[in-house]
């Protein structure tokens, strides 16, 4: 089944994106009470690179299709979910890299290092961590999982918020602080 990626985010109307985002069909991952509980032997490195016992994954079709699988439960642990059985998967930092980002019609809408659209809002917020002198900022998936935006994708949405004179932005009537409490 070959796979044909979104186009470039830029080129895309708000409508466009959000019809994307709702053509994806994801396994009910939510829905799903596995009674099996294994150790994947995954990883998720900070740079968004997946291992397995130590060897790199290179398969982008892997890669997307694990994804649709994840979940982060309530105390911060990753897991790859199916119906039969849930595998912990080490993350270093977020599930997932967020590697662009583009305003839309009072949106913000977001590319995943999996070709994954995420329009920030009340169900995808944007999150400011770290301190001050270091920040980091994420954007919530699914499922629990947030992405990292990567160093360009920060410098973008800091653009964009620099725009209103204000270290803060807005998607679709929610307001972000991007800098840590």
């Amino acid at each position: 089944m070959p796979y044909d990626p979104p186009p470039e985010l830029a080129a895309l109307s708000l409508d466009e994106i959000a019809e994307l985002v709702g053509a994806r069909r994801l396994p009910p991952v939510p829905q799903w009470r596995p009674e099996g509980e294994a150790d994947s032997r995954m990883r998720i490195a900070g740079d968004g690179r997946w291992f397995h016992a130590g060897s790199v994954i290179t398969r982008p079709a892997m890669v997307r299709a694990f994804a649709s699988l994840l979940m982060r439960d309530d105390s911060g642990r990753h897991w790859l979910v199916t119906p039969h059985e849930r595998l912990a998967i080490e993350v270093d930092d977020a599930a997932f890299v967020a590697v662009d980002v583009q305003p839309k019609d009072g949106a913000l809408a977001f590319r995943l290092n999996t070709d994954e659209l995420v329009i920030a809002g009340p169900e995808h917020p944007i999150r400011a961590a770290g301190d001050r002198d270091t920040p980091a900022l994420y954007v919530g998936v699914r499922n629990g999982t947030e992405a990292r935006l990567n160093r360009s994708t920060y410098q973008q949405l800091i653009d964009i918020a620099l725009e209103n004179e204000a270290l803060e932005v807005t998607s679709r009537g929610e307001r972000f602080a991007l800098v840590p409490a």
